[in-house]
């Protein structure tokens, strides 16, 4: 089943059929077995005329599927991730690291977003203008829950600087946190059985109506479970909304490519859907 946070209601989507959920989203989705609770509510919730449901599931409508949750995000978790990373890294010497980190005990984990900083399907994402090469990461993203517990997937477009954190692995920070630098989206998808390893993400960039960028792969080439990525994240934090997790990427454009302003990304994985975000610029910098 599908969740989707809209300006006009929560909306489930389950069975070819669609519910109006009455609540807040903090609430609703922080729960175990949340899969079998949302069924419960179909039972009581109203149900949508199909007249209707265009009116609340319309691209203009949709909010990112976050309320007060934190974003993190996980480095290094497919070779093909470690591979780029070390080639931008090169000339700073820090190489190394990503080596290192792909087959070391313990993975690389970072903060991403508060909510606020977080776009949702067909809205923005920035680039930055102090980065010569900006690319978007597709990520298969974590709703886990308080206690712990992996209860939804979602969408993660994570926005990345590559030309910042290879001058520096300490800029990594830079290169990933600052004004609409996540995309998540376009809902959350709730199912009690994890993602099997052979669900495809896809993504594609269109420049002017072309595409410029397709690529895809399997959840099955990443090399931490999810249950690892997620244990060691909630070692020494707590989360009391919940939180989401951006699990790492296998889909890397050559060093040659960099987004530009109105650039449109297209990131789709099965089962839940696919994410629409525009380039854009942090009108406070364009002229920077």
């Amino acid at each position: 089943m599908k969740l989707y946070n809209t300006i006009n209601g929560i909306i489930l989507e389950y069975n070819y059929s669609m519910f109006l959920i009455n609540g807040h989203w903090d609430s609703l989705v922080n729960r175990d077995n949340l899969e079998a609770y949302l069924l419960s509510k179909t039972k009581t919730a109203r149900q949508l005329a199909l007249s209707e449901e265009v009116k609340y599931l319309e691209d203009n409508c949709i909010l990112p599927p976050i309320g007060h949750q934190e974003v993190w995000a996980a480095g290094v978790t497919y070779l093909k991730s470690r591979d780029a990373r070390m080639e931008e890294s090169q000339s700073s010497g820090a190489a190394s690291l990503y080596d290192r980190v792909y087959d070391a005990e313990r993975p690389e984990l970072f903060f991403k977003a508060t909510a606020s900083r977080v776009s949702g399907h067909k809205q923005q994402v920035f680039i930055r203008t102090d980065s010569a090469w900006n690319v978007p990461e597709p990520e298969l993203t974590l709703f886990i829950n308080a206690n712990g517990n992996i209860q939804g997937y979602t969408i993660g477009n994570d926005m990345s600087s590559r030309s910042i954190e290879g001058e520096n692995a300490l800029y990594l920070p830079q290169a990933k946190i600052y004004e609409k630098s996540a995309g998540l989206g376009p809902c959350l998808y709730v199912t009690s059985s994890p993602i099997g390893g052979d669900t495809a993400i896809k993504m594609n960039i269109k420049r002017d109506e072309v595409k410029v960028y397709e690529d895809a792969t399997t959840v099955s080439r990443i090399k931490r479970s999810f249950t690892e990525l997620t244990g060691y994240l909630y070692r020494e934090c707590d989360f009391p909304h919940g939180c989401y997790l951006m699990t790492g990427t296998c889909l890397v454009p050559s060093p040659d490519f960099t987004l530009q302003e109105g650039d449109v990304v297209e990131i789709s994985i099965d089962a839940i859907g696919t994410l629409i975000n525009t380039i854009g610029i942090n009108p406070k910098h364009k002229s920077k």
